[in-house]
């Protein structure tokens, strides 16, 4: 199986930055994509941006273009998220996913990893 752990979340500013990280671990070898989901409360998750494990193929939500930037460090397993120009509506408990091959990268029903989330707060 694979472990994810993310970390980087907290309160922020609106307008301001957060850099989020998820780690995984154990069948890493498996991992085709990894991506960025998240939930408000009494919301359905939502895809915030998605990664390939090898290539440059990224994806993004359209909220989000032009100021979450997604990023990756195979040598380390380690995925980023780089979050700027941060809204209130971008407050949620944020969720970093693992996927096999096959499926679109939004598609959070392909995806068989989760992390347990980390918390973003975006004040205004």
């Amino acid at each position: 199986q694979v472990q994810l752990v993310e970390s980087g979340g907290g309160l922020v500013q609106a307008g301001g930055s957060l850099r989020l990280s998820c780690a995984a671990s154990g069948r890493t070898f498996s991992i085709y994509a990894m991506g960025w989901f998240r939930q408000a409360p009494g919301k359905e998750r939502e895809f915030v941006a998605a990664i390939r494990w090898s290539g440059d193929n990224t994806d993004y939500a359209d909220s989000v273009k032009g100021r979450f930037t997604i990023s990756r460090d195979n040598a380390k397993n380690t995925m980023y998220l780089q979050m700027n120009s941060l809204k209130p509506e971008d407050t949620a408990v944020y969720y970093c996913a693992a996927k096999h091959w096959g499926g679109p990268l939004y598609d959070s029903r392909v995806y068989g990893y989760w992390g347990q989330g980390t918390q973003v707060t975006v004040s205004s």
